[in-house]
């Protein structure tokens, strides 16, 4: 089983961490890492785009000019997409970029994703973030212990006081762990989590 470092908010190592080998010891499979993170920026798009076609736009009901004699090239309306105000040839409409993906290649990835942070010693785990006020200096400092940039902050519940901490400060997001995903997982560079969160992650997938 993978065993990782547990630190206190100052970054002191306090102990370590037995990690589930099911969950966090697991093979990387990059083809269903692939299709989790195809799918989910699919089904983010809102496809409601739409553009008009010739048939669509005002006016251009009647020939501009004759067909022959007006050294000009023939047209048979000014709403054809070559003018300027024209419809489009193949113009844009509503559709669902949604893509189904099953449960089995879900967990498979969001296994393969927390397995890949653990192996490239991405992974921080912290024993507690309590923060009793919203205070960016706390975060910062947190930051700072470990070397980390670019942040995905995960805690056990919604956390309004770490959230405002960290909303402010480039390059870090915070995230309850219920609402965790593969893309933000590969996203950033380092995870920094807290052991309750560790605990509801191999729950669900162990």
């Amino acid at each position: 089983m993978p065993n990782v470092g547990l630190f206190n908010k100052e970054g002191q190592k306090i102990g370590e961490l037995e990690l589930s080998d099911k969950v966090f010891g697991a093979k990387v499979n990059q083809y269903a890492l692939h299709q989790v993170i195809v799918a989910q920026l699919a089904n983010k798009r809102q496809g409601t785009q739409s553009a008009r076609t010739r048939s669509e736009v005002s006016g251009g009901g009647a020939k501009p000019w004759r067909q022959k004699g007006t050294g000009r090239a023939r047209q048979g309306s000014i709403r054809a997409p070559q003018w300027i105000h024209g419809g489009m040839v193949f113009a844009v409409k509503p559709r669902n970029y949604r893509i189904s993906v099953p449960k089995s290649v879900k967990r498979l990835a969001m296994k393969s994703a927390l397995s890949s942070k653990v192996e490239e010693n991405e992974m921080v785990v912290l024993d507690n973030l309590e923060v009793d006020v919203p205070k960016t200096k706390k975060i910062l400092k947190l930051l700072e212990a470990f070397n980390a940039k670019k942040t995905l902050i995960v805690t056990a519940e919604s956390n309004q006081n770490v959230y405002k901490s960290a909303r402010n400060i480039q390059g870090v997001s915070t995230i309850p762990v219920n609402n965790l995903n593969v893309y933000d997982l590969l996203k950033f560079e380092k995870l920094i989590i807290t052991k309750d969160a560790v605990s509801k992650i191999e729950e669900v997938y162990a």
